[in-house]
């Protein structure tokens, strides 16, 4: 029996591995230290399934050049590890071993810690794998011990990158002979109805490739329909790089703008459903400053924490804490104070010369700052109210206002404050 096709065209260089741009890029840590010397840390390997742990881990054991054991803390248990251990002291392992550890959560203390003693004088190196945050699963000294890496989930045009090369080899290998076509509707449906997850994606596509039917001319073609099939998932309008991507997304825009709960989350679902949790969490961001901002301070802090907890979680649970997030968004009072705030004082700095930063901001914290006649300012907060009038503004814009204050209750109380503090100071 074949073993799946994630594993048969597994990547062993770093160029072929999908994704992980923020480990594996030129300069990253992680890339360095499978780029340098023979030697690596004990390390954690954190994120969902599919997205290149085991890959990675791979690919670094084989530049090592250490016995390599694997064990999965499903199954394995203490012997397990004590018969790694009596491994040490044998010819077979003369330089210690590497141990990739999948799904560590499921080792309870003793079992962690029985690997201490061998991590820290180096005999046993360490790269362990969890779905699951190391910080509340695995054992704190193990923990201290080691480097931890997050792997995130793959976008759609990662994990198309990756359908190709899979194409590329299977012509090469399995498939001599015949001309594999897959369309690109087809591969866009597979990477999309990934959720993320790579391994998932070569799944559909072998399946896809296992019920083509090759043509006269040594043909075996993928199309939609085929794709659909093999994802068990109905194709959704959904063009990234096309209109109906950005006008979804300008839907959903305008809909938590308008105020309206239930607009935002059908096109939510669809966004989802077309594979762009991505599309839809960058909105999300951009809209509790740009269309809600200080109506409700708080919302941008909220809608941060719901877009985490959607990466830590992957889909399809994803789908709860973006949900409130576009929820919270539609009900919550708006006001577009921020973004017209600043989109006015960008306009001034990009269309005239709005002057030099007043002598008395700039900086006097250098020997002979007096003589270049910066100085004078004064500090606000020995003063009633933390405040004292003075100009900040560069002379030639010094009347110029840039944040006007929004009708909502938060922004009018703020309005009401200062107002009150100015005029008695008058």
């Amino acid at each position: 029996m074949k073993s799946p096709l994630a594993d048969r065209i597994r990547p062993s260089v770093i160029s072929e591995v999908a994704g992980q741009k923020h480990l594996l890029g030129e300069g990253k840590l992680l890339r360095r230290l499978i780029d340098g010397s023979d030697e690596i840390p004990n390390m954690i390997f954190y994120g969902p399934s599919g997205v290149g742990k085991t890959t990675v881990a791979n690919i670094l054991a084989a530049k090592t050049g250490k016995t390599l054991h694997r064990l999965n803390a499903t199954t394995a248990s203490v012997s397990d590890v004590k018969d790694i251990i009596s491994s040490l002291d044998g010819f077979l392992a003369p330089d210690g071993v590497l141990l990739y550890l999948d799904e560590i959560q499921h080792f309870n203390k003793k079992q962690q810690q029985s690997l201490l003693e061998f991590m820290e004088n180096g005999r046993i190196t360490l790269i362990a794998s969890t779905t699951e945050n190391p910080y509340f699963y695995v054992y704190n000294a193990v923990l201290s011990r080691s480097v931890v890496f997050e792997f995130l989930p793959l976008d759609a045009e990662d994990i198309k990158e990756a359908l190709e090369n899979a194409v590329r080899k299977l012509s090469e290998t399995e498939y001599q002979g015949l001309t594999l076509n897959i369309t690109p509707d087809a591969l866009t449906h597979i990477s999309e109805s990934a959720a993320g997850d790579v391994r998932k994606a070569l799944n559909s596509l072998e399946i896809s490739l296992m019920g083509a039917i090759p043509d006269k001319n040594g043909t075996l073609t993928v199309d939609l329909e085929l794709a659909e099939q093999a994802t068990q998932k109905k194709s959704i309008r959904h063009d990234r790089d096309g209109d109906s991507h950005y006008d979804l997304l300008s839907a959903f825009h305008k809909s938590i703008r308008g105020s309206d709960p239930d607009a935002a989350v059908y096109y939510l679902a669809r966004l989802l459903s077309g594979g762009d949790m991505q599309g839809a969490m960058r909105r999300l961001l951009a809209i509790a400053s740009e269309d809600v901002g200080l109506a409700y301070p708080q919302a941008v802090t909220i809608v941060k924490s719901c877009c985490d907890s959607a990466m830590q979680l992957g889909m399809p649970e994803a789908k709860l804490p973006l949900t409130q997030a576009a929820l919270l968004l539609a009900t919550a009072p708006k006001s577009n104070s921020v973004v017209m705030a600043i989109d006015a004082a960008m306009a001034d700095i990009a269309n005239f010369d709005t002057g030099d930063i007043p002598l008395t901001l700039k900086d006097t914290h250098y020997s002979g700052a007096t003589n270049l006649g910066r100085g004078g300012y004064v500090y606000p907060h020995p003063f009633p109210n933390h405040w004292v009038e003075q100009q900040y503004l560069p002379d030639k814009i010094k009347d110029k206002t840039y944040y006007e204050y929004g009708d909502n209750k938060a922004e009018q109380a703020a309005k009401s404050y200062w107002q009150k503090i100015k005029e008695d100071e008058d």
